[in-house]
């Protein structure tokens, strides 16, 4: 890849090493996804019922599946090196513009029939960055480069699907029928696409950084929370309303179950994982990856975007002078709370299952104590209902560390081990940088 050419005065592309880390541009990167789910809640808090739910599922999962193929791509090259950059810039424009035009992907054809098809046409720019990209790297390899066209079909009819799902609604006088086959369309690109992944196995892929494949998805994840208060402050008006006590309370509450929730996962199950992914290799490693990463952190992201809608009504009520503190949350708000809670920590539950194959049977208690308490919350005041929701998932977190102590303190004392070697080394290789040049006198 050298020459005169731009990509040679770039820089070629890296390929990935055993120990990589996660670099600047892909957490840059990844703030766009971001921005997808941000936009995929605020369509949806417009007008909350089953069908504009079902829809934000659908997007999530295509949305999900092009956030997989690109840490897939990132498994082998990495993506703030060399000339690298630059294409992915045009990857992040074409997921801004898609992201843009998710709201409008579903609406009635006769209102607006460019939405949908500026969705779709940033979507096959998505994947052809994607695509491309990986093809370049393994273009000396004959035998990755067999692997990679294996998955061609999958990508070929999944652009062709949503192209067909945003031009033929717009030819149909009836708007149910035009609905029912745009969102059959949709489902059939979800199930083409994660259907792939399974049959595929381990064709022509290996997680060669699990370090860099585990920081990547927690990043994500992290992020994802984060976007979930920030939703919930911007959509509950919080910023147009005068502080009130209880409009403060249920803000403080918000952030301590979603802390609740950030330690459910990152104080055990997520390091835990970690090593396991480390410990294992080859086909249990990829395969681990797909299962527990690629595809149990879908219902963990739908479900912090379903609390966030739920949290986003309640505390909206709350923090409104014009209605009684003592009134119950009205409409779905109560449902979506609890109900995205429990996909989180059942998404989490099966995520612990897959690498560590053990059951937190404390979880298990906790979704069905969470589900009992839905007709609970629905007839009590809002901040009682995020009152209780918050009493559970901290009372969750209290009894793990009542009763995990011992393998907890050994859990962090390995990660800590290991952290603190990896500081030793760095340390040591740029202790070099102020050694005296030979001949030069020490100071």
């Amino acid at each position: 890849m050298g020459g005169k050419g731009w990509r040679g005065r770039l820089g070629p592309a890296v390929a990935v090493a055993p120990g990589a880390r996660v670099d600047r541009f892909e957490v840059f990167f990844d703030l766009v996804f971001v921005f997808s789910f941000f936009i995929i809640t605020r369509a949806t808090a417009m007008d909350i019922n089953r069908t504009n739910l079902f829809h934000a599922l659908l997007v999530l999962a295509v949305l999900w599946w092009s956030w997989v193929v690109h840490s897939v791509v990132a498994t082998r090259v990495r993506l703030g090196e060399g000339f690298v950059p630059v294409l992915m810039v045009a990857g992040m424009a074409a997921l801004f513009t898609f992201a843009l035009a998710l709201p409008q992907a579903f609406r009635d054809p006769g209102e607006n029939a460019a939405g949908p098809m500026v969705a779709a046409g940033s979507y096959v720019v998505i994947r052809a960055v994607h695509f491309a990209l990986y093809l370049h790297v393994v273009r000396d390899n004959p035998s990755e480069r067999r692997y990679l066209l294996r998955f061609a079909p999958e990508l070929i009819l999944s652009t062709i699907l949503l192209i067909v799902a945003a031009l033929i609604p717009a030819q149909l006088h009836d708007p149910s029928r035009a609905g029912m086959i745009r969102d059959t369309l949709w489902a059939t690109v979800v199930v083409l696409q994660y259907g792939t992944g399974i049959l595929a196995g381990t064709w022509g892929w290996n997680v060669i950084s699990a370090e860099h494949w585990t920081e990547r998805y927690d990043l994500i994840l992290i992020i994802a929370l984060g976007e979930s208060v920030i939703s919930v402050g911007v959509g509950s008006n919080l910023l147009g309303q005068p502080p009130t006590w209880p409009a403060v309370a249920a803000a403080v509450l918000g952030i301590v179950f979603t802390a609740a929730l950030w330690w459910a996962h990152y104080d055990w199950v997520g390091p835990a994982a970690r090593i396991a992914l480390h410990a294992s290799k080859g086909r249990s490693r990829v395969t681990m990856a797909r299962d527990a990463y690629a595809y149990l952190y879908l219902p963990m992201i739908a479900g912090i975007i379903m609390f966030a809608l739920g949290a986003e009504g309640i505390v909206h009520q709350v923090a409104d002078p014009h209605i009684s503190p003592a009134a119950a949350p009205r409409g779905p708000g109560v449902p979506l709370l609890f109900g995205g809670v429990i996909c989180y920590l059942c998404g989490n539950m099966l995520f612990q299952l897959r690498t560590l194959h053990t059951v937190s049977w404390l979880r298990v208690g906790t979704v069905l104590l969470l589900g009992a308490s839905i007709p609970v919350g629905d007839h009590l005041p809002g901040l009682a209902t995020l009152t209780l929701l918050t009493a559970i998932c901290v009372g969750l977190v209290a009894v793990e560390v009542l009763t995990m102590g011992e393998a907890r303190a050994a859990l962090h004392e390995v990660v800590f081990r290991e952290r603190t070697s990896h500081e030793a080394h760095e340390a040591a290789y740029r202790s070099r940088w102020h050694e005296p040049e030979p001949g030069e006198p020490s100071t």
